[in-house]
């Protein structure tokens, strides 16, 4: 394995202890001026403004500006406190206790806390897409007095740490979830935070607008009067929301468009890697499917899939070929067959053959029904799929739908063949990795979670090894076994690595502040007049 590769895969007892003020110091320039409105613009619309039920980057885009955890991660991995001001560890990893923040109070004048940090866990360990798995050993969140928040574990969770962002896991006002139906409060539409924007209107179809938190505990922030999110059709017209002035920034360009944009003096283009999200295009198979439970089968049209063209083509040397649905900044990453697959029709005929699948007299084996996430480079992707396929005589139809309608598909009506699925693969692998395979999910439904319905006892095993786990060797050992068995067995697979563009008008700073790029808070970022 290539040793650049191998990072720091465990963020454990390490960080206890006081954190350090934040420095946020990604981009330097000139002093803040305050005042403005920054305008950023999407292309499609999150389902909910909060990410309890649905972890979504369209949510998180959002809500990290009203919303916030109770810690963050800059540039370069390092803790930062936010509404907890220090944490600690105790000797035998179980038990997290947090000092929280003095003096925060929600947008609609209630004080923060700790009762607020308790509710906030327990919601998402109960309902949240990857708060089940996350927070599995999480036993009960201690209260002994309004800024202390004790998370007691059965077992260690050697990346709690990690998952406890705003982005990930925001702290939400428990006065405000009434009942344990999560889904009948008003919060999720019109959120109450903490954060240095206040919710002010949600306008379907169009936008979301956000104004300045007058009685924001950062004194002297945000910079800005308020935010604004404009929901596009398409990335073209992202491009040209930026190209006009419309909108100050956008994660959601054209990559056709990021040559002509570069040479624009008034944007700025910057291509990042989000090593906390760890975001990746993931292949999947329905095995409920009969033909696509046949091993052989899924082999071969693995083969059929040219990470190379995809990458140039669809993301113009944007994206990383990956190996593994395990993320290359990780050392558990393995990279060695069979999670290549190179791109070999002659093979993926050879094995389609041998699976007793042979083309029929019109040159078709089988049709297959293909959903993509919404998003241009999504369908795309689902679009030369459906070329590479049909010359192997699998006929593909692509069914087209928005956010809800995907999700409602994929995992609730099961309503397709084969999937290509926008996955976080995130700050490790068992908050991100493990619910792609984990059993669990067959029966618990939840979007980005088991779309499958792989299911291996010895495999869910391995992930409760590595889930407790403290030694970093043994766990990444232990998460190189589960690749060696996904690998062969194949329910899906990573295909590409997706970059995080930033496209940005140079009138605005401080845009990227944190290392889950697109989930900053704002709060620095400031308009020149």
């Amino acid at each position: 394995m290539d040793l650049t590769r191998r990072k720091t895969l465990l963020l454990g007892a390490a960080l206890g202890g006081t954190a350090f003020l934040p420095s946020l110091a990604f981009s330097a320039g000139e002093g803040p001026q305050k005042g403005g409105v920054a305008t950023f613009v999407a292309v499609g619309e999150p389902t909910t403004l909060v990410p309890l039920l649905e972890s979504n980057t369209r949510t998180r885009e959002i809500s990290t500006k009203i919303l916030e955890g109770l810690v963050r991660f800059d540039a370069e991995f390092k803790p930062e406190p936010v509404l907890a001001t220090s944490w600690s560890l105790s000797e035998d990893g179980l038990r997290h206790t947090f000092k929280l923040r003095e003096g925060v109070k929600w947008h609609d004048g209630k004080p923060f806390t700790s009762e607020d940090v308790k509710f906030s866990l327990l919601a998402f360990k109960k309902v949240g897409p990857r708060g089940r798995i996350t927070f599995a050993n999480v036993e009960d969140v201690e209260t002994p007095d309004p800024l202390t928040a004790v998370v007691v574990l059965s077992k260690p969770t050697p990346y709690l740490l990690r998952a406890l962002t705003g982005g990930e896991t925001p702290i939400l006002a428990a006065h405000t979830y009434p009942s344990d139906n999560y889904g009948e409060s008003p919060n999720g539409n019109a959120p109450v935070g903490t954060g240095p924007f206040v919710f002010e209107e949600w306008q379907r179809g169009s936008y979301v607008k956000l104004k300045r938190n007058p009685d924001y505990w950062q004194e002297g922030l945000p910079h800005l009067d308020g935010y604004v999110a404009r929901f596009l059709g398409d990335a073209a017209a992202a491009s040209i929301a930026l190209e006009t002035g419309e909108a100050d920034y956008s994660f959601a360009v054209a990559f056709a468009d990021l040559d002509r944009l570069r040479q624009n003096p008034d944007l700025e283009v910057d291509v990042y890697t989000d090593t906390y999200l760890n975001n990746a295009q993931v292949f999947e198979f329905n095995l409920e499917n009969p033909i696509l439970a046949k091993q052989e089968v899924r082999h071969a049209l693995a083969h059929a899939i040219d990470r190379q063209f995809i990458i140039d083509n669809v993301f113009y040397g944007t994206a990383k070929a990956a190996g593994s649905n395990i993320p290359a900044v990780f050392a558990a990453y393995n990279d060695e067959e069979p999670f290549q697959y190179a791109f070999d029709l002659d093979k993926a005929n050879e094995l389609l053959d041998k699976a007793g699948h042979p083309k029929g007299a019109d040159g078709t084996r089988f049709p297959l029904r293909l959903t993509f996430i919404p998003g241009d480079t999504f369908r795309k992707t689902s679009e030369y799929i459906k070329s590479s396929f049909g010359k192997l005589g699998v006929r593909v139809d692509i069914l087209e739908g928005d956010l809800a309608t995907f999700i409602r598909r994929v995992y609730t009506e099961r309503g397709f063949d084969i999937n290509l699925n926008g996955i976080s693969r995130l700050f490790d692998p068992t908050a991100g990795v493990q619910r792609l395979y984990w059993s669990d999910g067959i029966k618990n439904i939840a979007p980005y979670v088991n779309a499958a319905h792989y299911d291996n006892p010895k495999v869910d095993d391995l992930f409760r090894a590595a889930a407790v786990e403290v030694d970093e060797e043994k766990r990444a050992a232990l998460f190189r076994d589960i690749q060696k068995i996904t690998g062969a067995e194949l329910p899906n697979f990573s295909v590409v690595a997706l970059p995080s563009v930033v496209v940005r008008n140079r009138r605005i700073e401080r845009v990227v502040t944190t290392a889950d790029v697109g989930s900053g808070d704002l709060a620095t970022a400031w308009k020149k007049s």
